[in-house]
């Protein structure tokens, strides 16, 4: 009776890794179009997940050639991406990391206001953001001609983020940190700032919005305790996904490495992604946590 068990008990061991281990790719394939739940520790996800491996299960005793054949045209189409530098197995290792990184719990990537702010009004901030001056507009658009224009195709969805990125590029890596004078706040104009790429952190700040203002993007100014940093609009978790895929793999591969790509969630659950003059790619790390308030220009 025993050794006639053993066969179907292996059988079934078999059946159940091969579910467990095709289910990874395929959650990763079909994270981005999961509601977002919310559930608490994020089991929402892992019933997602439970259910993929039920549903492997099942059609693997009950088809077995077709999940065989399907095994066989997925690992040779990620073979074939990986040997034309198209999606690969390369790109599935990195899709798996984005996804782990957003089912974090991360305590920063939701704001909550708190304190009182010292740097500067709004209608300075405003006034200094001026996006439409031919200098700042010139500015931008020169950026997007000098960086990643082979990413600027007319039929991609995400041109003028990337645009936005070799604004991003093209202030973080010439940006030279200067004090204000001692003993006031000195609130420069985009105007003034793009002829030097000069100057403390509200003057790189208000830089990088108009900047970004400038040829369609949607900026936001973003307080702590003592200092100021812009973010930029990505969207919702689908757009997150997709252009942290695009910044990992085409736009700052060489800067980012396995770094971690930080945002902050609004009410709406609209994404903003980390623009400060402090990292070397966009999502860097926040120089503090707790938000004052977020300034929209």
């Amino acid at each position: 009776m025993s050794r006639a068990i053993r066969p179907s008990l292996l059988k079934h061991a078999f059946f159940g890794i091969v579910s467990f281990v095709l289910a990874f790719p395929l959650f990763i394939f079909t994270y981005h179009w999961l509601p977002d739940l919310q559930w608490p520790f994020h089991s929402d996800k892992i019933f997602a997940l439970l259910l993929i491996v039920i549903l492997l299960l099942l059609i693997m005793r009950s088809f077995k050639f077709i999940v065989v054949t399907a095994i066989i045209a997925i690992v040779g189409w990620l073979w074939y991406g990986s040997v034309s530098g198209r999606y690969g197995f390369k790109e599935l290792y990195q899709d798996g990391k984005v996804v782990l990184y957003a089912m974090q719990n991360n305590s920063n990537n939701k704001v909550v206001f708190t304190g009182i702010r010292s740097l500067g009004t709004d209608q300075e901030i405003i006034n200094a953001i001026d996006y439409k001056n031919p200098v700042v507009r010139d500015f931008a658009v020169g950026a997007a001609n000098e960086y990643f224009s082979d990413q600027q195709s007319a039929k991609l969805k995400y041109r003028t983020f990337v645009q936005c990125m070799a604004v991003f590029k093209k202030i973080n890596e010439n940006w030279n940190y200067v004090n204000d004078p001692q003993d006031e706040e000195y609130i420069a104009k985009a105007s003034e700032s793009v002829r030097l790429l000069a100057g403390d952190c509200d003057d790189h700040s208000i830089l990088m919005a108009a900047a970004i203002k400038a040829i369609g993007g949607t900026p936001r100014l973003v307080y702590t305790k003592g200092h100021i940093y812009p973010e930029i609009l990505v969207g919702n978790k689908r757009d997150f996904e997709l252009v942290s895929s695009l910044i990992r793999r085409k736009l700052f591969s060489d800067e980012i490495g396995g770094r971690t790509i930080h945002y902050h969630k609004d009410d709406s659950g609209d994404i903003w992604l980390n623009l400060d003059y402090t990292a070397s790619y966009p999502g860097g790390k926040f120089m503090g946590t707790d938000v004052i308030e977020a300034l929209y220009p």
